[in-house]
Parts: C-alpha cells; structure tokens; sequence
C-alpha cells in the first residue's frame, strides 16, 4: 500500500480529533450520544478534506470492527447461561420461568416479522449507493433440513472460530439447563460454576462498555471511510432510517404490546401505559434496561398489582433475554439495508432464516447501552452479511437506542402482566383502580 503525505496528514489529523474526543469525554464529562454526533461530524470533514486519501485513518475502525466481533462468543456463553442459571430450580423453569421465557421471546418474534414485513415493502437501502468490501463473502443459506441439522452443535470451538452462532447457543442453552437442574440437586456442586458464570458475566458487562466507549473514535474512522469513497450524498438516505426505527419501536411498543395486553391478558392497555409510563421515561433517558430494573419492578408492583416476585423475576430476566427492539427490531432493519444495498439474493427461506436467528440470539442480549451493536454483529456474522454496515449506523444507532431501551423494558413489563395474569398473581383491583397503589406501595416498601 503506497502512503501520500496526505494519508499522513489525514491520520495526524485524526489522531489529534481523537485527543480532542478524549478530552471532552473525560475532562469534561460530555455525554456518549454527544461524543458520538462529533466524531459523525469530524469524520465527514476528513472524509471531505482527505477524500481518496483516508486508508490509514480507516484502520482505527476496522480494528474495532474485529474487536466487537472477538466480543460475541463469549459474552454470548456466559449471558445465556446466567439468565437461565437465575431461574434456580427446574419446577420454576418449567412453570413461570417458561411463560416468562415464551412471552419475551414472542415479543421478539413480532418486532422482527414487524421489521422484514415494513423495511421489506419499503424497500429501504435501494437508493443508497455502497459496494461490497473486497474480503466480503457471500454465505449460502443451506436447505431446510440442513438448516435443522445445523442447529445442533458438533464441535463448539469451530463453531465460534467460524462464526457458527446458533449451535453455539444451542449448547450454551443447554448448558444452562443443566446448570438448574444441577443446583436443584445439589447447590454445593453446582455453586463454584454459578459463581465463576456470573463473575464471568460481570466482567463481560465491564469489557462492552469499555469497547463500546470506543465508538466514537470507530465513528470517526468509518465514516471518514465511507465520505472518502461514496461522498455526503449517498450517505443521507441513512438518516431515514432513524426514522423508521423510531416508527417501528412505536408500534411495538403501544399497538403490538397493548394488543398482548387486551386480547390475551384481557385487561386494559391504557391503563398499563397509565401505570408504568414513569419507567418508559427512565429507560428512555438512560438507555439501560438493566438500570431501569428498580423502577420497572415499582411501576409493576405499585401501580399494576403484578406479585412482587413474578415483577422482580421476570424485571430481571427481560433485561437478558428477548429484547425485542434491541434484538428484534434493530438487527432485522440492518439485514434488510444491507441485503438492499448489496443487491443481495434473499428467498424467503433465508428470511426465515433471519428471523430463526433474530429469535436464538435473543436469549443472550444484555440490556446495556451498546447490546444492539453486539446482537446485530452476532446476527450478521451468522449469515454472512458485512459488519462495517453496522458500525457505519452507530451515529444512528445511539439516537435510536432510547426508544429501543422504553421497548425493551416495555416488552418485559408486558410479559410480567401477562405471566401475572395466567398465574393468578396479579391484583386486578389495583390494576384497575390505581387509589390503592399507594397503600401497596407502602407495603412493599416495608417489605
């Protein structure tokens, strides 16, 4: 590779941006989404300025592109097992702790299908001129009983060196069941492996957040690639999909999530959005369903009569498993771009395919700012699909994720209501006529 003087110029000037990012960050407590529309912003002017001349500054986010790929397996493997190991006893898991896992995933099955059936009809990524990277390689979906077959795991190590997520997860799943069953028998044998897998899982969450601070220097690099080879304009058709993200959370959110609520819980939806609106707003904001947990459980609790243990359960549970935005709704609107923009052969075999998957890797999101960038890659590593894309959108992505957080732990809270419902544990009295939440309120706060 030939280096001009203007490619030592452009990485000299990046280099500098990134010092002045890290400042604003650390010295001045500027916060991420902020961080991240500057480096948008720096890295379209290097894109501008250096265009044709930008390969070295490129290199900082293609590293990061390996480094959220390397993250995958792992985090994976001890997130899943963590949230089935939490169930503690094999009569749980089968009666509460199936409802609870069948409704969390039910909400990721409609965000997806949601998804592929709008961006599909829309079309979306049509109009945007990209090409494929010179390493990307298609991967052929194999047949229906191939694909079966394929689910099953044959050896796990080369499932993850060859990116082969599903029978990866299947013996994750399976590991985690018989973790429960383990500690139903006995709890002094299956304690130090418990211990390590959440130990294990802790230090996962430390390592995301630690690359997802990264971001913002990604975002300068990659977007200073894609001005560089495609130009401003091709790039501005992106920002329709911010919009269509927050279009299709919407609707997850209040009609499909409401419909659940009315049609199978029998209840009234708005006064569930009546109720637990409080902690749409702190998940929102905080872009974190794990952070949100506490006031998802009060809002459930307080002000919709669900019994405190299904709401702490399941609370906890839904900010692991089943996110249907994070999930569901982000990564399928990615495929269908990418597959647009690559004028990618899809039939409709491989679509199931992708919902199949959406659906699989959902049992192993974790509900921390970041988790859609770590879902989406495992997603689009399954099929092949090329993960620049991903990081291409994290601008977006950034923006979108407080509407895909108040889905996330609106899906959760739907599933506890439900549950709730199904297992007579749910006060239909104060879900009905909030005047008692105070005095439950007050009771559970003795509690």
């Amino acid at each position: 590779m030939d280096v001009s003087i203007l490619s030592i110029a452009s990485v000299t000037v990046t280099v500098i941006l990134f010092g002045v990012l890290s400042y604003l960050g650390r010295k001045k407590n500027i916060d991420f989404g902020v961080l991240t529309v500057l480096a948008l912003i720096f890295g379209i002017l290097i894109g501008i300025v250096f265009r044709n001349h930008v390969e070295l500054t490129a290199v900082f986010g293609k590293i990061y592109a390996n480094v959220i790929s390397a993250l995958v397996i792992p985090l994976l493997f001890v997130s899943i097992i963590s949230s089935i190991s939490s169930l503690e006893n094999i009569r749980k898991l089968k009666t509460i702790g199936l409802k609870s896992i069948f409704w969390l995933i039910a909400n990721t099955f409609t965000a997806s299908v949601l998804t592929l059936i709008i961006a599909g009809n829309l079309k979306i990524g049509k109009a945007i001129n990209f090409t494929l990277p010179a390493d990307y390689d298609v991967r052929e979906v194999p047949g229906f009983l191939d694909t079966i077959v394929g689910l099953f795991p044959k050896n796990i190590v080369a499932h993850a060196a060859n990116g082969e997520i599903i029978p990866f997860i299947v013996f994750t799943i399976l590991v985690g069941v018989a973790l429960v069953y383990l500690q139903g028998q006995n709890n002094e044998e299956a304690a130090p492996f418990k211990n390590f897998i959440d130990s294990a899982n802790k230090l996962m969450f430390i390592i995301v957040e630690f690359v997802i601070d990264l971001t913002p220097f990604a975002v300068l690099s990659l977007i200073a690639n894609a001005v560089s080879t495609y130009g401003v304009a091709e790039l501005v058709p992106l920002l329709g999909i911010l919009a269509l993200a927050y279009i299709l959370c919407a609707i997850q959110m209040f009609i499909i999530d409401g419909a659940l609520i009315q049609i199978v819980g029998g209840l009234n939806p708005l006064k569930f959005f009546r109720g637990f609106w409080p902690a749409q707003v702190v998940a929102f904001t905080s872009q974190s369903s794990v952070g949100t947990i506490p006031v998802t459980i009060k809002q459930l609790v307080s002000e919709l009569g669900v019994n405190e243990d299904i709401a702490s359960f399941i609370a906890a549970l839904g900010a692991n498993l089943g996110m249907p935005a994070c999930a569901g709704i982000w990564p399928m609107l990615l495929a269908v771009l990418a597959i647009n923009i690559f004028d990618i052969p899809y039939s409709l075999g491989q679509y199931v395919f992708l919902i199949v998957l959406t659906l699989i890797v959902s049992i192993g999101t974790v509900g921390v700012p970041g988790t859609s960038t770590v879902t989406t890659t495992a997603i689009f590593t399954a099929v092949g699909l090329p993960v620049e894309i991903i990081v291409l959108l994290v601008p977006i992505s950034s923006i979108v994720d407080m509407m895909r957080t108040a889905t996330n732990v609106t899906g959760a809270a739907t599933a506890a209501i439900l549950v709730a419902k199904s297992e007579q544990l749910l006060d239909c009295e104060i879900y009905n006529h909030r005047g008692g939440s105070e005095k439950l309120g007050n009771a559970v706060t003795q509690h």
